[in-house]
């Protein structure tokens, strides 16, 4: 039986030091487009069957997540507001502790905004 855990994550309160920074408690790597309108959701996994087994929970994710870049270039994200961002000359093996729902694919051809660095994984 497979299980889908529900993951409701509340959002920060307190002070400044009271926050977390980066915590992650899973991961998964980016498979980052081709052509700078497309896009990869950072937080979508196989759909679960309909109707679910007998047992079966689904996992329901609130926030965004946060970006390692193992090499570096361009980010171009769309923040957990739904505001596109583009991060320029993003060091190799840097964490962005942002919030996001998407990344924008890389460019092409005659585009000149979208993500150039590789190698991204998504925290959460």
């Amino acid at each position: 039986m497979a299980n889908y855990n529900e993951i409701d994550i509340a959002g920060l309160q307190g002070n400044t030091q009271a926050q977390p920074r980066v915590f992650a408690h899973n991961a998964r790597a980016l498979t980052i487009p081709s052509g700078a309108t497309n896009t990869v959701g950072v937080l979508n996994f196989t759909a679960p069957p309909t109707p679910l087994p007998l047992g079966d929970s689904i996992t329901k994710i609130q926030r965004g997540a946060c970006l390692y870049v193992g090499n570096g270039g361009n980010v171009k994200v769309q923040m957990e507001s739904f505001v596109d961002v583009t991060f320029y000359n993003v060091a190799s093996g840097s964490f962005l502790p942002i919030q996001v729902l998407k990344v924008y694919g890389s460019n092409t051809g005659v585009e000149t905004d979208g993500t150039t660095a590789t190698d991204i994984i998504a925290l959460f």
